[in-house]
């Protein structure tokens, strides 16, 4: 098996905002800032292990791995889903389709139910994981960009530098963390997955995933995926950016997609 060994030598900055405090939520959910503090993140680079075939056609929004399989969620108007993916073949196992109305976005598995966001209509939809049966819908009043769980609380973002923690069978709010590295506010957060004992982030429209503390919204570390998707796996297709997170805690495998991409890669995480 080939590894391809990309080490990133160089720190991007990217400077969304102009806050430096860190987000907690009062009694009534609203943020309280807390004084800036000194903070130092990690590089990290990649190596990718094995790829596999990805369908060119999916707006992947949401990506999970839970008990042997993928599931994704798929995005667009008209074109969102969600999906059970057999791993090795790339193949559709399942497969439910959205209303048009709706433009489908981040999803998670809790309690054996796959819950699935919505972009705009404030509206997250609960699914039977092995059916796909409608079980449930929730509503919430910001928009709807990635989802993950940590095991207790869902985990949500929409678009902004703000987390939320929600219950996961009421979907109430119980908490909420501004993401900062240092004094940067770092907003366009996107696809999330929760990797030992942290929330990654895809940000929107670049290569990078931040790696952000849970307790306090300070970014631990940057992944610089640059590169990841070659001219030659792209093969002269349309794509978009990266986006699609999942991971094996079985066997510690880290799994990466983007929306249009024909290849799922797995990949191991090196420091710089």
């Amino acid at each position: 098996m080939l590894i391809f060994k990309y080490i990133i030598f160089f720190n991007v900055f990217f400077v969304f905002g102009c806050g430096c405090s860190r987000s907690t939520s009062d009694a009534n959910g609203t943020p309280s800032a807390q004084p800036s503090v000194q903070h130092e993140s990690l590089n990290y680079g990649y190596e990718v292990v094995e790829k596999y075939e990805h369908d060119p056609e999916a707006f992947t929004q949401g990506l999970v791995y839970f008990n042997g399989y993928l599931y994704e969620g798929t995005g667009l108007y008209g074109y969102s889903s969600v999906r059970k993916v057999d791993l090795a073949t790339g193949k559709v196992i399942k497969q439910y389709d959205l209303p048009t109305r709706y433009f489908g976005e981040g999803i998670t598995v809790f309690s054996n139910r796959l819950l699935q966001l919505t972009w705009q209509k404030g509206l997250m939809f609960a699914y039977e994981i092995d059916s796909f049966k409608s079980l449930a819908q929730y509503s919430y009043d910001t928009e709807g960009w990635g989802l993950t769980n940590d095991g207790s609380h869902l985990i949500m973002s929409d678009g902004t530098e703000v987390i939320y923690f929600r219950d996961p069978f009421s979907f109430e709010e119980t908490g909420r963390l501004r993401v900062r590295d240092g004094d940067r506010v770092i907003k366009n957060l996107n696809e999330l997955e929760f990797i030992g004992g942290e929330i990654w982030a895809n940000v929107w429209q670049t290569d990078r995933i931040a790696r952000i503390n849970p307790n306090n919204g300070n970014v631990n570390g940057w992944i610089n995926l640059a590169g990841l998707l070659s001219d030659e796996d792209r093969n002269g297709r349309r794509v978009d950016v990266l986006n699609g997170i999942a991971f094996d805690g079985l066997n510690q495998r880290i799994f990466v997609t983007g929306k249009w991409w024909p290849v799922l890669y797995e990949i191991k995480i090196v420091e710089l």
